[in-house]
């Protein structure tokens, strides 16, 4: 009976929350990017949006700072963006603000996928394959090959090394994590002041293993003003911008 109901759990379809990291001060961006207009909805509007539509995510806290909780939460209603169940204030580091995020959800999720709220254009399979391999690994990324060449440089920037692509990826977002295992792993990380830039890191720390996903080249992150060209060619794209 005990293998029976191992089979049985491995089979159900997984439910996540989702926590949407939007705190940052958009310094290479030179303005909020978080709010800017992409395609006639907020940036932070059309990442909520792809969450919202996800029959695997049951509820969305959004973590930001103090000064935009009241628009952001304006904005959720405007959007009817109903899975939105908070909107909370963020720390001083990511690791910070996604503990502030995972704090606050559902006590009883047993995932969680923790997103960059400047990837607005993150797709429903993303999610999905995410999603399904953390309910099998507890711990799942999704990433991209290396096309270019790499090199190791010395402090004064001269090529000393080849860097192999093979062992390397680009890591994206949403990181999908066992619930109890990520909150213990970012609480670590921030009473230890961890330099970590994301959460899989701070599983890594715990000596947790993380399975890759196959990621999409059009999840990009908003960073400087090209890449919202490059946001509005894709949607274009789509069919979702005129």
């Amino acid at each position: 009976m005990g293998l029976s109901k191992l089979f049985k759990k491995k089979d159900e379809t997984p439910h996540c929350s989702a926590v949407i990291v939007a705190a940052g001060n958009s310094k290479r961006m030179g303005s909020d990017k978080i709010m800017a207009n992409l395609g006639g909805m907020p940036v932070l509007a059309r990442t909520l949006t792809a969450f919202q539509k996800s029959n695997l995510v049951d509820e969305i806290v959004v973590v930001t700072r103090g000064d935009r909780i009241e628009e952001i939460a304006e904005a959720c209603k405007k959007f009817e963006l109903t899975k939105v169940a908070k909107v909370v204030c963020g720390g001083a580091t990511r690791m910070e603000s996604a503990l502030a995020g995972v704090s606050e959800i559902n006590p009883k999720a047993k995932l969680v996928a923790i997103h960059d709220g400047a990837r607005p254009l993150v797709t429903d399979l993303i999610i999905k394959r995410t999603v399904y391999a953390a309910q099998e690994f507890l711990s799942a990324v999704p990433v991209l090959k290396i096309t270019d060449t790499l090199k190791k440089l010395d402090e004064n920037g001269i090529v000393i090394d080849a860097v192999d692509r093979d062992s390397v990826v680009r890591v994206q977002t949403p990181q999908v994590f066992s619930s109890e295992l990520i909150k213990g792993a970012l609480t670590k990380a921030v009473t230890d002041n961890l330099p970590l830039t994301d959460d899989c890191s701070a599983m890594e720390m715990m000596g947790v293993k993380t399975h890759t996903v196959t990621g999409d080249e059009d999840n990009i992150k908003l960073t400087t003003p090209r890449d919202f060209f490059m946001a509005e060619a894709i949607l274009r794209n789509r069919g979702e911008l005129n």
